[in-house]
C-alpha cells in the first residue's frame, strides 16, 4: 500500500466543521484509519464525511482538492476544510508513479481544466484523456474515459462516488476497471453508495453509522441491505415509502 494509515493529531473538541463531522470523531477515537488492502470503500449514509476524509486524504497527499493530479493547480471555489492540516499519513514502499483525485461533484471543472490546457498545448493535453474533450462525452462516460486512460500502473487513486452518472452496467465496466489496477500494481480508496462497487473481491469496506466506525463485509453494510430490501419485494416497500 502506497498509504498504509491516515491518522489524526492536533484534534480540538468543540470548534466545528470539519472536526464535529461524524466520521472523524470516530476516526479520532479509534486512533486512525488502516489501509490494508489494495481498494477501501468508504459508505455511509449522506453527511457521515466519507467526502471529506477523501479530500483531507488528497491535499495531504500533494493532489488538488478539486481533483485532477499532482499537475492540476487550478481552484474555482476554495470549499475543502483544514482537516489536511490535522492529516498524517503513515507511507510505506515506492512513491506511485501516478496520483489523482477523480470526484463526481467537480468533473466539470477538470473537464473544464482540461480545455485550458488545450489552448496552450494544442491536442496533446487530451492524450492520456480518451484523446478528445471530455466535454464532448456525457459525465459517467467521460469518468470512465479518465479511469480508462489516466489510470495505470503502481498508482494511487482516489474516488469519490464514482457511480454517479454510470448506469447499472457501466458500474460492472468499472468494476473491471478496478480489477485491472489492482493486477497492476495500484491502490485504490472509493467513497461510495454502490454495492455493486462494493462487491469487489477482498476490498476493505469501511462504514460510517450510527453503530460507529466499523469494518464489514458487503452484505452487513446498510447500501447492500437497503438495496436488497427493495429488489426483493418492491411493491411492499413502494407501499411503505408512499402510504
Amino acid at each position: 500500500m502506497f498509504v498504509h494509515e491516515l491518522k489524526l493529531s492536533n484534534m480540538k473538541k468543540g470548534i466545528g466543521y470539519p472536526f464535529d463531522v461524524f466520521a472523524i470523531q470516530e476516526i479520532a477515537h479509534k486512533g486512525s484509519l488502516v489501509f490494508d488492502s489494495p481498494v477501501t470503500f468508504l459508505s455511509g449514509d449522506n453527511g457521515t464525511g466519507k467526502s471529506t476524509i477523501l479530500e483531507a486524504l488528497a491535499v495531504a497527499y500533494g493532489i488538488n482538492p478539486e481533483g485532477g493530479s499532482q499537475n492540476f493547480t487550478f481552484h474555482t471555489v476554495e470549499s475543502h476544510s483544514n482537516l489536511h492540516e490535522s492529516v498524517r499519513l503513515v507511507r510505506k514502499g515506492n512513491l506511485p508513479k501516478s496520483k489523482f483525485f477523480l470526484r463526481s461533484e467537480t468533473y466539470y471543472n477538470v473537464a473544464s481544466e482540461l480545455e485550458y490546457m488545450a489552448e496552450e498545448d494544442g491536442e496533446v493535453a487530451y492524450a492520456s484523456y480518451g484523446g478528445k474533450s471530455l466535454h464532448t462525452r456525457s459525465h459517467g462516460e467521460g469518468l470512465l474515459t479518465i479511469i480508462e486512460n489516466r489510470f495505470g500502473k503502481e498508482g494511487f487513486y482516489l474516488l469519490d462516488e464514482p457511480e454517479a452518472g454510470l448506469a447499472t452496467s457501466r458500474q460492472y465496466t468499472l468494476l473491471q476497471e478496478i480489477h485491472r489496477l489492482v493486477q497492476a500494481g495500484s491502490q485504490l480508496i472509493i467513497a461510495t453508495h454502490s454495492p455493486i462497487l462494493m462487491a469487489y473481491p477482498d476490498a476493505t469496506i469501511y462504514q460510517f453509522s450510527e453503530d460507529g466506525l466499523e469494518k464489514l463485509p458487503l452484505e452487513e453494510t446498510i447500501a447492500f441491505k437497503e438495496t436488497k430490501l427493495f429488489y426483493d419485494d418492491p411493491k411492499r416497500m413502494l407501499h411503505y415509502l408512499l402510504n
